[in-house]
């Protein structure tokens, strides 16, 4: 295992522009940039395991924005703030002057006067999610070069109608403690399969992330779903791409014993079709809720006829030696413990629950370090800091 010092010399010499963008797409990343995130991540962990304080920051305010529910995404955005000693403040658009009209360049800059990051979820509209994201981080670029605000604070992607890269990077981060190293992964195959769910309106961001993501580290990358339930074509054109380019393979099939078969690792989740997330984008800016009744009712009756696709026992014994990784986001809909049918049978999360945990356990380290690494021009330099400081976290 790596000691915390050879973790920090490693950071040290890779190469990073992380600290002049914000990591917003995983594929908008170098290599380089990746794996400096990861043993980031994975010092933070180190040291905080070994009860050394990490606090790089003695004030300032990390303001999250969250457009949709959230549980481990929403705590683990305030674990990372806390790990570096910053404080949390939520903006509630409900109790400010969004809806009195102020612009999102208003808002950017009003809230951001002593903020070093702002974390956004915002995943409810296709096509729009990212893009605001962007329109932020410009409202806070022009704010900093005008001299409104003292510092350009980080943005991180909470999960979008695009990506959800601080889900994938620490299902990568998982998948490396797992197997013992990146390079381990090389030519392990993923299936990234559709499975059943009694909701609808799912984000295409997960599967999109790890499509994207895994395809970048030499796997073998399986996308499964039934007919019709497609995800955004350029995200597809990125995976095919990313495989060509990084010695690994990606293929799109629509059977999930297919893409079980032999598999060494599984992803079985519920998302919904990229048609349908167009509709209901449409819908939601008309506020038509018929309109969304009638689409929820027609969604939930066609996943009603792919019931089959289930994480079962028996698919189970399709992957390499029966022996496959589970995986999941969170939360899982575990048929018979969460709903009466779902994405996984109870006995298959059962056995991988405790894994399942530990693959969300990376998630605050994953986003503290994309926060350090924006901030930092040289996050090394900060680490051996700290580890020279070795200020007791619990005195």
């Amino acid at each position: 295992m790596d000691t915390i010092e050879k973790l920090i010399n490693e950071i040290g010499a890779l190469k990073s522009n992380l600290h002049k963008k914000d990591f917003l797409l995983t594929w908008e990343q170098s290599a380089s940039e990746l794996k400096q995130v990861l043993k980031v991540a994975e010092t933070l962990k180190r040291m905080r395991g070994e009860n050394i304080a990490t606090k790089v920051f003695n004030s300032g305010l990390g303001i999250s924005i969250f457009r949709d529910n959230s549980t481990r995404t929403r705590f683990s955005y305030a674990s990372a703030l806390n790990l570096l000693g910053l404080a949390q403040q939520d903006l509630d658009e409900g109790k400010s002057q969004i809806a009195h009209g102020e612009t999102v360049r208003e808002t950017a800059n009003m809230i951001a006067f002593c903020a070093d990051a702002v974390g956004i979820r915002d995943d409810m509209y296709l096509g729009a999610g990212n893009a605001y994201m962007r329109e932020v981080g410009l409202a806070l670029d022009d704010g900093f070069a005008q001299g409104v605000l003292p510092q350009r604070p980080a943005i991180v992607n909470l999960q979008c109608d695009i990506d959800h890269p601080t889900q994938s990077m620490a299902d990568l981060a998982w998948l490396q403690e797992h197997f013992g190293s990146l390079e381990a992964l090389q030519g392990k195959k993923i299936a990234m399969t559709w499975a059943y769910s009694p909701s609808y309106g799912k984000p295409l961001s997960v599967p999109q992330g790890i499509i994207g993501l895994m395809t970048r580290f030499g796997m073998d990358v399986t996308l499964a779903h039934p007919p019709g339930y497609d995800l955004i074509p350029d995200v597809i054109k990125v995976a095919k791409k990313n495989a060509k380019a990084c010695g690994g393979t990606f293929r799109h099939v629509e059977s999930m014993d297919e893409a079980f078969q032999g598999a060494d690792i599984v992803y079985p989740k519920s998302w919904a079709p990229y048609q349908v997330m167009q509709q209901r984008t449409e819908l939601l800016r008309e506020s038509n809720y018929d309109g969304l009744k009638a689409l929820e009712k027609q969604c939930l009756a066609q996943n009603a006829k792919h019931k089959d696709w289930h994480c079962t026992e028996e698919k189970m014994k399709l992957t390499k030696d029966g022996q496959a990784l589970y995986m999941h986001c969170l939360p899982a809909d575990i048929s018979g413990v969460s709903c009466v049918a779902g994405e996984v049978q109870d006995t298959v999360f059962e056995r991988y629950r405790i894994a399942t945990y530990k693959e969300a356990s990376w998630k605050p380290y994953i986003i503290a370090a994309m926060i350090l690494a924006r901030k930092y021009a040289k996050p090394a330099q900060v680490l051996a800091q700290l580890l020279k400081d070795a200020q007791p976290r619990v005195r």
